[in-house]
């Protein structure tokens, strides 16, 4: 009897075990699939919830360098002149990866009047060049893809957490920003934002 009660009384801890995941599964991918593109209000950072998009003034974009597959460093100011879109990610964050085929598609139509400025954060011991490579390559991605191997660029823009993307102007002030993973609506409505 006592060896049935102990098997029964397992069985419910691992149920509670396996719903306590569940909920913080559903609570987690809730919070970082939130779409929110927000405008920037204030010199120096930006808001992510914006009251009155018509009052927001943009900023100017924070320059940092980052560096392509083979080492060469790239500067944000060498993109002037189009409009740009910059997204932080990691080969290691399903909601990056969610987005990326938006991104892809959207490369594709209009690579030519938009800047694709794709950061990787690359820190060496989660993320690194070779894995970062590996993904996009792997996923037959063609936008063009930059190593923040020093992660200054996610320091300058205050990234605490991936995907974030920031919509910048052709004259490298930045727009507007989105926390967490977009879909392709999401993506259309910041590049509006930076190409009127």
């Amino acid at each position: 009897m006592k060896k049935q009660v102990k098997f029964i009384l397992t069985l419910v801890g691992i149920a509670v075990f396996f719903l306590g995941a569940s909920f913080l599964y559903q609570y987690l991918t809730d919070r970082y699939d939130a779409q929110n593109v927000s405008v920037t209000e204030e010199q120096g950072s930006v808001s992510e919830n914006s009251a009155d998009e018509s009052s927001a003034q943009p900023v100017p974009a924070p320059n940092f360098t980052v560096y392509t597959k083979d080492g060469t460093a790239v500067q944000l100011t060498d993109f002037r002149g189009k409009p740009v879109i910059l997204n932080f990610w990691a080969s290691w964050c399903p909601p990056c990866k969610s987005e990326m085929p938006d991104f892809e598609a959207v490369y594709k139509e209009r690579g030519d009047e938009i800047h694709f400025v794709m950061v990787n954060l690359t820190d060496g011991d989660r993320e690194t060049v070779d894995t970062g490579s590996a993904y996009i390559e792997g996923q037959g991605y063609t936008f063009p893809v930059y190593f923040d191997s020093d992660l200054s660029a996610a320091n300058n823009y205050q990234v605490y957490s991936v995907p974030t993307t920031y919509f910048l102007d052709a004259d490298g002030f930045a727009v507007a920003r989105a926390s967490g993973a977009i879909d392709a609506e999401t993506l259309e409505y910041g590049i509006s934002m930076i190409t009127q």
